[in-house]
């Protein structure tokens, strides 16, 4: 696990957090790998690492500052794992970044002291994890555990008061309020994940982009998605020229966006979502009577799920 900060573009005023996937450089040998293989073995298999991608969790702040020349204090704090932990991370990220972005690095340094001393994340057991301050108390689900049924870590007790924090989960993202706005297409986007279709979701935040991504791939659990997804997907991923492309099929992927620029890249896509009042490029306008329920969502499903099945 890696941890830096870094300034960032965005429209998003306030704080936001968000996830976003990318592959792991070719030829690059890295230490964990064998450690973390032998903690595999006792995991789920929607939990188990994927030895090409990484996971970046980002902590972004932007709020107005007079003081500097674009008139904005802009920053990032990111976690870089190979570990699918979306809950632990961001939760761990909301603790830390609010003061970090306040101090000095010396605050960073001292946050990383904390991390090395936290144990092996194997599975099965109550874990234990301090950061400046808090502990963070939570439990690693097992391919033994069944689905619904994974022992959740319950809040401090007397006698073990010290307990700051208790997670009821590390991964799980909050799959009711990720599909609010497209409650009543729950099913077709169930097969369609399974079915491993090309998928974009087009969202007016990073947030909202990947969280819903992450929540289309977790949906068919305990089943793993095998093929590629990019909870938030930008012009300036190495893969972009090969997802865009006009020449072939689009792949099988569940792509991230939130640049209007993508609405016309990808309008040759079988399956869109369209989520919130993204601002398309030109006088492009969404029919009105294609919207579901006034949640303003936008939905083209173009694949006969009856012949494919």
């Amino acid at each position: 696990m890696k941890i830096f900060s870094l300034v960032m573009i965005s429209g998003c005023l306030g704080d936001t957090q968000f996830c976003f996937r990318f592959r792991r450089s070719t030829g690059r040998k890295v230490s964990l790998c064998c450690f973390l293989d032998q903690l595999d073995r006792d995991l789920p298999v929607y939990l188990k690492k994927d030895p090409a991608y990484y996971y970046g969790y980002v902590y972004f702040r932007q709020v107005r500052d007079k003081s500097l020349k674009r008139g904005y204090f802009q920053k990032s704090l990111v976690l870089i794992s190979k570990l699918p932990y979306v809950h632990l991370f961001r939760t761990m990220l909301k603790q830390i970044a609010p003061e970090y972005f306040e101090k000095s690095e010396a605050f960073l340094e001292a946050v990383c002291s904390d991390v090395d001393r936290w144990p092996p994340p194997a599975p099965g057991k109550i874990l234990h994890l301090p950061i400046m301050g808090i502990i963070m108390k939570l439990r690693i689900p097992t391919y033994r555990d069944k689905p619904g049924t994974t022992p959740i870590v319950q809040n401090m007790h007397q006698a073990d008061a010290q307990i700051s924090m208790a997670l009821p989960t590390v991964h799980e993202v909050d799959l009711f309020r990720c599909f609010c706005p497209v409650f009543f297409h729950i099913q077709m986007l169930w097969e369609l994940v399974l079915l491993g279709e090309p998928l974009v979701v087009m969202a007016p935040s990073p947030s909202e982009s990947s969280e819903t991504v992450l929540a289309l791939v977790s949906c068919i659990s305990p089943l793993k998605y095998c093929s590629d997804f990019r909870p938030y997907f930008t012009i300036h991923d190495s893969e972009f020229k090969e997802y865009t492309t006009r020449t072939q099929a689009p792949p099988s992927v569940i792509l991230g966006v939130t640049n209007p620029f993508f609405a016309k890249t990808l309008q040759h896509w079988p399956h869109i979502i369209r989520i919130g009042d993204m601002k398309l490029p030109g006088k492009v306008q969404i029919p009105s009577t294609i919207l579901c329920n006034k949640i303003r969502v936008l939905i083209y499903l173009q694949t006969d799920l009856v012949q494919l099945i």
